[in-house]
């Protein structure tokens, strides 16, 4: 099944939905632009068609597309050796062409040693309309870049301008709909049209689309909720629609670990798909610490992969069982356990510096050891003074219990 985003997108820059005035002056700056000229610097939220744009212009001019994806490079080198290349060679086809810096965000961290320069640099030197794409043109790091650039803004769409859509599409998948079904998907996509098309593909599993089928999207205010991310990972078997899932979500990837690990075993209940799903759960956790280890964050991909399609193919049929998604208690189990061993983590930590043992093997043997000891209030006492343990400590190894 293909992902009804890539099935839909725009063919021609007539077919994005909005921003009239916006596509008219980037079809105008592209059309006359000359070796002088500046790129465009396209910039708004996400989903709100920024790139499709670029794509259908690139599709009614006749024009090769070349995309640089800003993430997959890290500095000044990468930018040099990917952009140069793309900027000194002429068309594969013999005709004109367009580039494309997608995700220019990506650029903007302590890592990227040059990279924003290495872009403002080369992009004086091209011969090719250059279109910049990101989320916000103001950021501090990406002044030289909007300082260089035709700034165009693509604001938030409104949600009577994505429900046109969500009905046509509808209407060509042959699918029933209540209008104010799609509507309430189209509001809770915060204006981002890829996310309203994905949550409209994942609402029409039965014969129509109806209110209690998309109870579960909520406000995204830009960012798309774990929950509703978790629901298209565990309830579609198509992978490319579950690749697309944490795209949009506001966690860091270890907050996505926890919360698969969380959720899975309450949504897969049958022994198979909880033990494959578990196998990709802790492969992409390999990935992971790879990273952490080797520091190459291109095993992001294979993570993402894992927790999303990995997981989704994981099952070897849809659950129809309705699961409310919760968070991970993992952590407030970890709080509570260092809460309960903080004293005897602190008796340990005196113990081991006046025995030169590790803390390791004073927590395990020598602290029920001192407990026993303890027992005799002579003993104790000769103990607290030579461990310097102050009154609570005394107390608490007085009362423990191996």
């Amino acid at each position: 099944m293909v992902p009804w985003v890539k099935k839909y997108a725009p063919k021609s820059l007539q077919e994005v939905i909005g921003h009239e005035k916006e596509k008219a002056l980037l079809k105008k700056i592209v059309e006359s632009h000359s070796k002088k000229g500046k790129p465009v610097f396209l910039y708004g939220g996400t989903g709100n068609g920024k790139t499709c744009a670029v794509y259908a212009l690139a599709n009614d001019f006749g024009l090769e597309l070349i995309e640089v994806n800003a993430s997959d490079t890290r500095n000044a080198a990468s930018i040099e050796s990917m952009l140069g290349g793309a900027i000194n060679q002429g068309s594969l086809f013999g005709g004109g062409k367009i580039i494309l810096i997608d995700e220019v965000e990506g650029l903007s961290g302590t890592k990227d040693r040059g990279g924003i320069p290495a872009v403002a640099k080369l992009i004086e030197k091209s011969s090719f309309p250059i279109v910049i794409i990101g989320v916000d043109a103001y950021a501090p790091k990406l002044k030289a870049l909007k300082k260089a650039s035709e700034l165009i803004h693509f604001k938030q769409l409104d949600y009577e301008e994505i429900f046109p859509l969500l009905k046509k599409i509808c209407s060509k998948e042959k699918i029933g709909f209540d209008e104010d079904a799609l509507k309430h998907i189209a509001r809770s996509s915060g204006g981002d049209v890829r996310a309203a098309i994905n949550d409209l593909q994942s609402s029409a599993s039965g014969a129509k689309i109806t209110m209690d089928s998309v109870a579960w999207t909520g406000e995204r205010n830009v960012t798309v909720k774990m929950e509703n991310a978790l629901k298209i990972v565990f309830k579609t078997k198509n992978p490319l629609l579950a690749l697309r899932a944490y795209d949009e979500v506001d966690e860091d990837i270890d907050k996505i670990f926890l919360w698969v690990e969380e959720n899975l075993p309450r949504e897969y209940v049958k022994p198979k798909d909880l033990a494959t799903g578990f196998d990709n759960l802790s492969l992409a956790n390999v990935f992971f610490g790879r990273i952490r280890r080797w520091q190459y964050y291109r095993f992001y991909v294979y993570c993402y992969a894992l927790l999303s399609a990995g997981i989704a193919l994981s099952k070897e049929e849809k659950y129809s069982s309705s699961i409310s998604y919760r968070p991970t208690t993992k952590l407030l189990r970890i709080w509570m356990a260092n809460q309960r061993n903080a004293k005897r983590k602190g008796i340990a930590h005196k113990i081991a510096g006046k025995t030169h043992m590790s803390s390791y093997r004073a927590f395990h043997d020598a602290v029920p050891f001192m407990a026993a000891l303890s027992k005799s209030k002579t003993t104790g006492n000769n103990l607290a003074e030579l461990f310097d343990f102050n009154s609570e400590e005394v107390n608490w190894l007085k009362e423990f219990k191996n």
